[in-house]
């Protein structure tokens, strides 16, 4: 039997996440309660060990001072040196064992990965407005924060809270068979002790969000510089991203400030809290004594409980203190990770299968929530098999049409229709299974060369995988490549971003892994841009072999890979304001025309066009 094993690591949640605390604390943790009420059970277990310990001590010594020095171990307290011994050699030991083993094998290995899981599932599935909207290390970095905060409260809810409440539970019932008025005494510290805590935690819990929220805003500036780390170099702007980051380091050592001195007051009164609790319970068993209300065992008693709870009490409000920062961090991590930002497949959407490639849009807008910009009133079809190009200045439309292709956001007006299904009432996976996209700013993952182009077709074989790349022209610079770590070709990993690459080579890759992937639709983004004439040109002949039989949809500035299509349509302002094949076009004397004469070695003369 793994105890280990007692809570499913991965387990997914059941529906979005909340957006209050206490809704959010139970989704995270949903699937792991009866495992964590177990734990919670044996720490209290344990906590009323600390009652325990007083009690026997107590009873030794009243029957040490009954019995005297010579008759102690005589057959009269036999029983109860058994017991003692049996209590802190045996029962004690084994409790504590239980605890400590309940919350760091079954608890703390399993919270941590269940909640970071769900929190990145749900993270992943946001649409891409959200991702462009903040600093990619501020998002992880609040993900990996509030996994950690939820772990932290249900780690330290049963390790301390738990023993803590039943060892003051215990202690109240001790001190209540030595004398109701001690009792009484201990009760009226008790209320002192909570209110003192209910004035401060919330305290420390808003200055400690304040603290997380500058804290990843350092950690999203860093990560912000080092991931464009050369075109700081390029501008030689080292002094003004130190500055920027410095900016957000003294405010991060301000929250910090201001959250110290507010744990530091914390800590002294309770500190002074728990100097009183000795004096109160020692001082009253003492004078009840002296009235021959109370024996010499009940002093010990209530000495060892007051002793045990002032010592405790240090440990405890440390850790309420962090148990409130960590709620602080949770409720940072929330506020940003939970908006619903996010496109969601509709209950009836179906899978795309067998799809021919006919594209048709109707009445097309979209302009991402603003009154101008975007696309709007496109009208196109595109039949099964054609080849249309797409050519305007930056700004004009084209990569809107295409993200709401792929159905990166939703239109604002009109519909997009694959083999007459709206894209809306298709699943997003088998959607975007069906298309095949190399674009202008190539994305490759810091993995190596055989895992970024198998991530066309993951479940491609070896030979496939070198076919694609040489049909893509990749084969030959991939078996030259090395990285750091001596690992060769296909294993040499292209590092954050392929930045070890030229554009050329990420562009090869994108192509190869296209070329792997086989989707019946082929969106091409400016997909030559980065390649030198030599290799563009051994690159054209393979694209020509690879659009065989598919509907491709082609953005290029660059005109002269656009000849050879079916149609061209050109947009300009978000609308489509001509089309035509090449020949057709140049005829008509307009804006593609224009475009072509004022082309220079290839390219679109984007500001001369305008």
């Amino acid at each position: 039997m793994n105890i280990g094993n007692w809570i499913n690591p991965f387990r997914a949640a059941e529906g979005p996440p909340p957006q209050t605390l206490g809704a959010f604390l139970r989704w995270c943790l949903s699937g792991a309660w009866p495992v964590l009420w177990l734990a919670a059970l044996l720490s209290a277990a344990a906590g009323v060990m600390e009652a325990g310990t007083a009690l026997i001590l107590g009873r030794v010594i009243d029957a040490t001072v009954s019995a005297g020095p010579e008759a102690f171990f005589d057959g009269r307290n036999l029983a109860l040196i058994l017991g003692a011994v049996g209590f802190f050699l045996i029962l004690r030991p084994i409790l504590f064992a239980l605890s400590s083993a309940s919350n760091a094998i079954m608890v703390q290995p399993n919270v941590n990965p269940l909640v970071l899981s769900r929190l990145h599932r749900w993270t992943l599935g946001q649409n891409v407005g959200f991702f462009d909207d903040d600093f990619a290390g501020r998002i992880a970095q609040k993900q990996m924060q509030a996994a950690r905060a939820v772990t932290d409260i249900a780690s330290e809810l049963i390790n301390v809270v738990a023993f803590a409440l039943a060892s003051l539970l215990g202690s109240l019932a001790l001190l209540v068979a030595i004398d109701w008025r001690v009792a009484v005494g201990f009760l009226v510290w008790l209320v002192l002790y909570f209110a003192v805590i209910n004035w401060f935690l919330p305290r420390v819990r808003k200055r400690s969000a304040g603290r997380a929220g500058a804290r990843a805003m350092v950690s999203g500036q860093v990560v912000d510089t080092i991931t464009n780390i050369k075109t700081v170099k390029l501008f030689a702007h080292a002094d003004h991203e130190d500055r920027a980051a410095l900016g957000a380091m003294q405010t991060f050592r301000e929250r910090a400030l201001e959250f110290g001195y507010l744990a530091a007051g914390f800590r002294l009164t309770l500190m002074t809290l728990a100097g009183l609790l000795p004096v109160v319970l020692l001082g009253g068993t003492i004078l009840l004594w002296q009235r021959g209300m109370a024996s010499e065992g009940d002093i010990v008693a209530a000495g060892a409980v007051a002793i045990r709870i002032a010592l405790m009490t240090g440990w405890v409000s440390f850790t309420l203190m962090a148990i409130y920062s960590n709620v602080g961090e949770v409720e940072d991590g929330m506020k940003t990770l939970t908006p619903r930002v996010r496109l969601e497949d509709g209950p009836d959407a179906k899978s795309l299968d067998m799809v021919q490639g006919r594209i048709e849009m109707r009445d097309l807008g979209f302009a991402y929530g603003r009154e101008a910009g975007g696309v709007e009133r496109i009208d196109l079809t595109v039949e099964p098999g054609e080849k249309l190009g797409i050519v305007g200045a930056s700004g004009a439309g084209k990569s809107t049409l295409v993200s709401l292709l792929l159905r990166l956001y939703d239109a604002e007006q009109g519909q997009i229709l694959i083999d007459d299904l709206d894209v809306r009432r298709a699943t997003q996976e088998s959607l975007r299974r069906n298309i095949g996209m190399v674009t202008q700013e190539t994305a490759m993952f810091n993995r190596s060369a055989r895992d970024n182009i198998l991530y066309g077709r993951p479940d491609a074989t070896e030979a496939e995988v070198v076919a694609a790349a040489e049909r893509a022209e990749a084969h030959g610079f991939i078996q030259e490549l090395e990285d750091h770590r001596g690992r060769r070709g296909y294993e040499a990993h292209l590092g954050e971003r392929g930045v070890k690459l030229s554009g050329g080579q990420r562009q090869r890759i994108a192509l190869a892994r296209a070329i792997l992937k086989d989707a019946p639709i082929l969106v091409l983004d400016e997909a030559t841009s980065a390649l030198d004439s030599e290799v563009e040109a051994a690159i054209q002949t393979a694209l020509t072999r690879v659009m065989e039989g598919k509907t491709v949809l082609a953005i290029a500035h660059r005109l002269s890979t656009l000849t050879e299509m079916d149609r061209i349509i050109v947009m300009d302002q978000g609308r489509i304001v001509e089309t035509g094949n090449h020949e057709a076009l140049l005829a008509e004397n307009g804006l593609y025309a224009r475009y072509w004469q004022r082309q220079s070695g290839g390219f679109l003369n984007v500001k001369a066009a305008e």
